[in-house]
């Protein structure tokens, strides 16, 4: 038996004769003592000796809860409580409960350890389906009584046991006095030695992360790795030291727009440090109210040592983080959302710090330091600037760690993909799964499978999901086009070294993000192109459908907007706007209130381009139509020419390189190419026309024949006239 076991059965067994003596007194003047009906039903003797008693006596001498805690101080109150085992002594102290506060949590208790105190209760409740101590029967055995204000306060929802979810009602109907108390089971289990985590816990997912072992060891390590140069702000490591090593509990608000690196961090300075960590990931959901509640009492039942570290805030968090936040433990709470100053009031006593966390990356500019914001509550804040210096190295670390004997060039393989710890643990445990089930050296192509996966579960809730199934072999361009692309990639791939690492990103709040725009005719392979930029990065393609997003209704359209280019930022992945001039349209003369609510779109677009951190690309077949100001703020703009009668051949053959075709042919196309002045796209319309009918006839493959009437009927389709037909429409 624990030590903390025997502390607890010695108090209960000093508890029991007083019990017995209450229903010794209650016995003496009973009529119904020896009814072996009693506590069934209520006889008109108990009735009658009810309306007698009269209740308390208002002459008595004053023992409220006051006078009680003045004349017995509290045991296990003072320093060194707990020690010994004493888990009665440690609750005593982390909960800061008063003497009479102990008494009532053990004379709830004691049903729940010892049975023999349930026939007493029962018997003392005169209600022998009611085994359980109720307020007044509590306070009675604790030596006072509901009647006494400072008492009845013991159960104010303020109070320490109700606040601090060591005490539970039961009954809520009845009267205050008559409400049975329970006293949950994880805290009987707690002190009765039992250290396995709640239930309810466990049920939302939340993870126990015990300190790490040799902390002493891999806190002087974790030092080192967060140091800073001259002038730099604290890092995301030592940020996360600087939590850990904090002599007082701290409560942090990180900000992070993508993923939960710094928050990763964060836990393993903790670990490192010692403590051991209640890591929980509620999702966009609001979660059960009373969570909050008992991982409060899951980090005191553990010890001061034990931090609370959520991620993956809900969309309102306000009443979780109130919730949880304690001056007496450390909790640091990770999401997208800015902090707001309400949180901290609503969480008494507590200074909430809000910290701005760098956007993960692969690259050397990854680790960028974490950004002091303003505070909330005391408004506690930091000073300095800059970027920490060296704080990719984790990043590569993990990613050399998760993919052993990689074929191929791992830092272009990763570079696109902006993730924390936690995920590039997964990306890499999928990867070699995937790799060991094909039988094949692990590469880059079983990292993208598994990494855009990961990367944007959500956008699809605002955009069409495009696969990419092409590359650079599959676009026919001239060559100032095709460079273009291939520096749209090495953008994309190495924006945070250059951004971050080389420090050329600008003030103002601006984003990380690369937009380019592709115009020029339709049909001349925009579209295509934007999929070959995402299949090179190894991303999805998510086209955003523009009739969903315009709204009729002022502001709706920026609202719908919004939603894409937050989750954007959020993810790894491609977003094209097609037809982009539909929305970053030119800005017009205001001359009535269309026009004003209009420009206002406008602006709030060239806004949100200056803080944009993900990959977008905009497609025109009219550049005249997009307003100026969005071309300063354009990454690239690539102008796709109408095909020349070479490219035309080189995209008639690439558009039947898979058909079977007859002898020949080769000629034919040559001359359609330059006969028939077709787009990119016309031209694959009229190859799959001649497929169909070279299938549809089933004699033999592709003909010449069918190629040119694929081509005239595109001419026709488009209303223009077929040559050679001098001046007559074909048939």
């Amino acid at each position: 038996m624990s030590e903390s076991a025997r502390v607890l059965l010695k108090r209960l067994a000093a508890l029991r004769p007083v019990a017995a003596a209450l229903v010794e007194r209650r016995s003496a003047d009973d009529p119904t003592a020896h009814d072996p009906l009693r506590g069934l039903y209520v006889s008109r003797e108990s009735a009658l000796r009810a309306a007698s008693e009269g209740g308390p006596d208002p002459a008595a001498p004053a023992r409220d809860g006051e006078a009680l805690e003045a004349a017995e101080p509290c045991p296990g109150g003072g320093a060194g409580a707990g020690a010994g085992g004493d888990r009665l002594s440690a609750l005593v102290r982390d909960f800061g409960l008063s003497a009479l506060d102990l008494r009532i949590l053990l004379a709830a208790a004691a049903p729940d350890v010892d049975r023999g105190f349930e026939p007493l209760y029962g018997y003392l409740n005169d209600d022998v389906g009611r085994r359980r101590a109720s307020v007044a029967l509590a306070l009675e055995l604790a030596g006072s009584g509901p009647h006494l204000p400072r008492a009845r306060g013991r159960f104010h929802a303020a109070a320490p046991l109700i606040a601090g979810g060591l005490l539970a009602f039961e009954d809520e109907d009845r009267p205050l006095p008559g409400r049975a108390l329970r006293v949950p089971e994880r805290v009987v289990a707690h002190l009765l030695g039992d250290d396995t985590l709640d239930e309810a816990l466990c049920r939302a997912g939340v993870s126990l992360l015990p300190a790490a072992p040799r902390a002493a060891d891999t806190a002087d390590t974790a030092d080192t790795a967060g140091a800073t140069g001259p002038g730099d702000a604290a890092g995301t490591a030592g940020t996360a030291l600087l939590v850990a090593r904090s002599r007082r509990p701290v409560t942090v608000h990180l900000r992070e727009r993508h993923g939960a690196a710094s928050a990763a961090s964060v836990v393993a300075a903790l670990r490192a440090a010692g403590r051991a960590v209640l890591l929980y990931r509620p999702g966009p959901r609001t979660p059960d109210p009373s969570i909050g509640t008992v991982l409060r009492r899951e980090a005191r039942l553990r010890g001061a040592g034990t931090a609370v570290v959520v991620t993956a805030l809900p969309d309102d968090p306000g009443g979780l983080i109130s919730s949880i936040a304690a001056p007496d433990i450390t909790s640091v709470f990770s999401g997208p959302e800015p902090c707001d100053p309400d949180w901290a009031q609503a969480a008494a006593g507590v200074s909430l710090l809000a910290l701005d966390a760098p956007v993960p990356g692969a690259g050397a500019g990854a680790g960028a330091g974490v950004r002091p914001g303003v505070g909330a509550g005391a408004g506690a804040s930091a000073e300095g600037s800059g970027n920490s210096s060296g704080g990719g190295g984790t990043a590569a670390n993990r990613w050399r760690a998760e993919l052993p004997g990689f074929d191929g060039d791992m830092a272009e393989a990763v570079a696109s993909y902006r993730l924390d710890g936690e995920q590039i643990e997964a990306v890499g445990r999928a990867a070699r799964e995937l790799a060991a089930f094909e039988g094949v050296a692990l590469g880059a192509r079983h990292v993208r499978h598994t990494a855009r996966r990961l990367s944007a579960p959500l956008l699809g809730r605002h955009a069409r999901q495009v696969r990419p199934a092409v590359g650079f072999a599959d676009l026919v361009l001239p060559e100032t086009p095709r460079s273009r692309l291939v520096e749209l990639v090495g953008r994309a791939r190495h924006r945070d070294e250059v951004l971050g690492g080389w420090r050329l990103r600008t003030g103002g709040g601006r984003g990380r993000g690369v937009v380019a725009l592709f115009a020029g005719p339709s049909g001349t392979g925009k579209t295509l192109a934007a999929e070959v930029v995402a299949g090179e990065l190894g991303l999805d393609l998510y086209v955003v459908d523009l009739s969903s997003v315009v709204d009729k209704y002022v502001g709706e359209t920026e609202k719908n907007l919004e939603r894409i280019f937050v989750e954007a930022d959020r993810t790894d992945a491609v977003l094209l706007f097609d037809e982009a001039d539909a929305v970053f349209g030119k800005r017009s003369q205001v001359r009535g209130s269309n026009d004003r609510y209009a420009n206002l779109e406008s602006a709030y677009l060239l806004q949100r381009l200056e803080s944009f951190d993900g990959i977008a690309v905009l497609t025109t077949n009219l550049r005249s139509n997009v307003d100026e100001a969005f071309t300063r703020r354009l990454d690239l703009v690539v102008d796709f020419p109408f095909p020349d009668a070479a490219l035309r051949a080189g995209l008639w053959r690439g558009a039947l390189a898979g058909a079977p075709t007859e002898p020949g042919i080769e000629a034919e196309l040559e001359r359609c190419a330059a006969e028939f002045e077709l787009a990119g796209g016309s031209i694959r319309s009229a190859a799959l026309t001649a497929c169909y009918a070279a299938r549809v006839r089933g004699d033999g493959p592709v003909t010449a024949a069918d190629v040119r009437d694929g081509a005239r009927r595109e001419y026709v389709k488009a209303g223009r006239l077929v040559p050679g037909t001098a001046g007559a429409w074909a048939p």
